[in-house]
């Protein structure tokens, strides 16, 4: 079982923090406006389900282009959302979203980093500390998406798991951040991310996708046809709204293209080199 999270969770930095901590330096409070392509999703709303793929379409992302929508979202008849979201990146690469994701679970203070208004807590279901990989753990989080504070939990799994080419991700120099999602506390997981990189002239973008409640909800190990019928109990129970949707959107708009602006900064200070070495000198 996971350690529970400190009773004196917080957003942002205390004073005291931000005297002592090796982050502090990279700590933003103040957050850029949202990019005019998610202002102008927000003012469109929800849209027809159609144009938005299912996760078992997720393959498509290794084609060519772009989806019909990139940025918005769609409440489906079976009661699921899904939210697409596109993250341009001057300056960035894929393969440093891959150490942001390894990296930033071990610690509070870093995760806040990421979105200093909403994140608030964060550690590592198995208790073990800056490991250089994420599949095949758990992160739990507690973050605010929109005006609700969650707990929430991340378990990453391979990209083939969700039917993309692994060889071919790695051939393209593309990565993808795949996650199932769920509630901390509760034997149920309630939706599917991915988060895709891949490179552009000048850094790489992002194309997150969110698939959540509906028929995407199941209790944990149980992807069985028994799984699926309890799955659909549980997002009855508690359906989703056009605001968890909206909220969602513009928190991933906002934490993703935040940490853009410090993410190369961040990884030249603190990613490790092939030897072992920090591959920046902190300051």
């Amino acid at each position: 079982m996971p350690s529970p999270a400190p009773r004196d969770l917080h957003l942002g930095f205390t004073d005291a923090e931000l005297a002592s901590s090796p982050y502090a330096r990279f700590f933003r409070p103040d957050m850029a406006p949202l990019s005019a392509h998610v202002r102008e999703a927000i003012a469109v709303g929800g849209q027809a389900h159609e144009l938005f793929a299912s996760v078992e379409g997720a393959t498509a992302l290794q084609h060519s282009g772009y989806w019909p929508v990139e940025t918005g979202y769609s409440l489906c008849p079976d009661g699921a959302a899904r939210v697409f979201v596109l993250t341009h990146m001057t300056g960035v690469t894929p393969a440093m979203w891959d150490w942001w994701f390894a990296w930033h679970g071990s610690e509070a203070q870093r995760y806040k980093l990421w979105h200093p208004r909403a994140h608030v807590h964060v550690a590592w279901s198995d208790g073990r500390s800056d490991l250089d990989h994420y599949i095949g753990r758990t992160s739990n989080v507690v973050e605010y998406v929109g005006s609700p504070r969650l707990g929430l939990t991340i378990r990453f799994v391979r990209p083939s798991s969700v039917g993309l080419d692994e060889g071919r991700l790695a051939a393209a120099g593309e990565v993808a951040i795949c996650a199932r999602g769920g509630i901390a506390g509760t034997p149920v997981e309630t939706g599917w991310l991915i988060h895709h990189l891949r490179p552009t002239p000048d850094g790489c973008e992002m194309r997150s996708r969110f698939w959540l409640g509906g028929g995407n909800v199941r209790p944990r190990g149980m992807e069985s046809r028994m799984g699926a019928v309890l799955g659909g109990v549980a997002s009855r129970l508690n359906p989703l709204a056009t605001s968890q949707a909206s909220d969602l959107l513009v928190h991933c708009a906002q934490e993703m293209s935040h940490l853009a602006t410090i993410l190369p900064d961040l990884h030249a200070a603190f990613a490790k080199s092939a030897d072992g070495a920090k591959s920046g000198v902190l300051s």
